[in-house]
C-alpha cells in the first residue's frame, strides 16, 4: 500500500524519527501533537486555547492526506492537569460534537516543554480518493 507522510518541518522530526501524521491505505495516524509554533508555546497557561490551536494542527495534517476531522475514530488527550479536564474538554468539543469519536483523556507527570498543558494524538479512517 501506498504510505503518505506529512511533515511539519519541526527540527525534532529529523532527530528523533518522526513524522506529524501518515496514511497508509484508509487509515491514517496523527502523532502527539503539542500548542507549538515556531518553537514557542501557543496559549500558554490557557487549556483551552492549547486544546483549539492543536486540533486545528490536527484538522490541517488531516486535510494533507485527503482526510478530515469527520474521518476521527479516535482522540487520545495527554494533559498535565486534569482538574482543568472541562477546559480541554470543551475546545474537543467545539470540533467533535457531532463526530463524537471515542477518546480518552489521562493525565501525564509532563510533555516535553514546562508549559504544554496538552498534547493529542488522532487516528482516523477515510476511504481512498483513487478511483
Amino acid at each position: 500500500m501506498e504510505r503518505k507522510q506529512v511533515f511539519t518541518g519541526s527540527p525534532w522530526e529529523s532527530t528523533v524519527g518522526y513524522c506529524r501524521a501518515i496514511r497508509i491505505g484508509d487509515r491514517i495516524e496523527v502523532a502527539g501533537t503539542t500548542a507549538m509554533q515556531g518553537g514557542e508555546v501557543v496559549g500558554k497557561g490557557n487549556p483551552y486555547e492549547q486544546t483549539r490551536f492543536i486540533l486545528q494542527l490536527i484538522e490541517k495534517a488531516l486535510g494533507d492526506l485527503g482526510a478530515g476531522l469527520s474521518h476521527v475514530v479516535r482522540t487520545r488527550m495527554f494533559v498535565t492537569d486534569i482538574s482543568k479536564w472541562e477546559e480541554f474538554g470543551r475546545a474537543h468539543g467545539e470540533f467533535f460534537k457531532d463526530i463524537q469519536p471515542v477518546a480518552t483523556m489521562v493525565e501525564v507527570k509532563a510533555l516535553i516543554d514546562p508549559e504544554l498543558l496538552i498534547e493529542i494524538e488522532v487516528e482516523a479512517v477515510a476511504p481512498s480518493t483513487k478511483g
